[in-house]
């Protein structure tokens, strides 16, 4: 996530927005591995993995697990904070790197077999989605893949009133953004249906945006 300024109705930046949303309960999402990522890095060779907005680092630990050397970013110094723990629980912290930074701004020289970016999207507050998105293409190695996946449509009936206003990226508008030439070729642009659970735990369908993109060379 993104520490852009963008305010709504005094709810501050996102940092500030997405920091009170952590601070509501000890973890808010399930630690289970997003199904796209578990389904694509299974077919590929291990290697080192990127995790654009990790979270509290579900993504970061299956990936170790599975022995790739998995770096995650986030915005949010708590979900950082939260994702290292899992890791050592896990006994993958050896694996495993986990920094807070502004994905609109942080670098690295480091180049990475896979880069996900999994839900990276942000309301009420929005952030620079389609920048840190075209910037997600350097990071990826020769012969690496980018995987993005999005809300395609509201994940679930009962958002809240500040969110149903939330214009969910199409995976052509998700391609677009990446702005790629021809050093890459494209695996994936589609819609993907998929069976979720509510916190109640009551199943429900959901809509996914995947794209998924391979550096050719460059």
């Amino acid at each position: 996530m993104h520490a852009h300024e963008t305010t709504v109705d005094g709810v501050g930046s996102a940092r500030d927005w997405w920091e009170q949303r952590y601070a509501e309960r000890d973890g808010i999402w399930s630690g289970r591995v997003n199904a796209v990522l578990a389904d694509v890095a299974a077919a590929l060779p291990v290697g080192r993995a990127l995790d654009l907005g990790c979270g509290e680092g579900g993504d970061v630990v299956w990936l170790a697990e599975h022995g790739w050397d998995a770096l995650g970013v986030d915005l949010s110094v708590t979900a950082i904070e939260r994702g290292s723990r899992a890791s050592v629980s896990a006994g993958v912290e050896e694996q495993t790197a986990l920094v807070a930074a502004d994905l609109a701004t942080w670098e690295t020289a480091a180049r990475f077999d896979l880069v996900t970016a999994s839900f990276l999207q942000s309301w009420p507050v929005e952030i620079p989605r389609a920048e840190i998105l075209r910037r997600a293409t350097g990071f990826v190695a020769p012969g690496g893949h980018l995987l993005v996946t999005a809300h395609a449509a509201p994940p679930h009936d009962d958002l809240p009133a500040e969110m149903r206003d939330y214009r969910f990226p199409t995976p052509d508008e998700d391609l677009t953004a990446l702005q790629l030439d021809s050093s890459w070729d494209v695996v994936a642009a589609e819609l993907r249906p998929r069976t979720a659970t509510t916190p109640d735990g009551d199943p429900h369908e959901v809509l996914d945006s995947v794209v998924m993109v391979r550096r050719l060379h460059g």
